[in-house]
């Protein structure tokens, strides 16, 4: 077990702050999609945050450790709603700029690049402890992976999801 600090301090701030103006936002965001619909690309980004944190994170590769130790903590928790903000949002701008398919990949890209942006930003709250040679570079691939993943999700959801509940 590494522990890299023992104080609430300017990663606790850094997740609480940003949740609350996260959820701040999508609070004043008009309705877009059918609540059921909402929970679904919420969630997506909370379970993709969970299932790489603990897939990279963890023994036997352990290339990152989040927050104050290598133990998963409350504030692990709470860093797994940001990414749920994080892609209610990259699906509200999707659908509110009705992104065409030829246009997808440089979507996908600016987004991808704006993931790892939050991710450096991170880095520098002690939110991000990088281990055993991973740099944040590594992140790219997989964020374009999940967002390519997301837009797939968007259109079976727009193809059968909000069809079937607006009828």
């Amino acid at each position: 077990m590494i522990i890299y600090d023992t104080q609430f301090n300017t990663n606790e701030w850094f997740l609480l702050i940003g949740l609350a103006i996260g959820i701040f936002t999508l609070w004043l965001l008009p309705k877009r999609f059918p609540g059921q619909v909402t929970n679904v690309f919420f969630l997506s980004g909370v379970f993709s945050g969970f299932f790489f944190d603990h897939t990279l994170s963890v023994q036997p590769v352990s290339y990152y450790d989040v927050n104050d130790s290598s133990l998963f903590e409350f504030m692990d928790f709470v860093s797994y709603w940001m990414y749920g903000i994080f892609s209610y949002l990259f699906f509200y701008v999707f659908d509110r700029l009705r992104v065409q398919p030829s246009r997808v990949p440089l979507y996908v890209l600016i987004w991808s690049l704006a993931s790892l942006g939050f991710e450096w930003l991170g880095v520098q709250m002690g939110i991000y402890h990088y281990t055993n040679g991973y740099q944040i570079w590594y992140s790219l691939p997989i964020y374009l992976i999940v967002e390519t993943l997301w837009c797939f999700l968007y259109a079976r959801c727009r193809g059968t999801c909000m069809r079937s509940m607006s009828s």
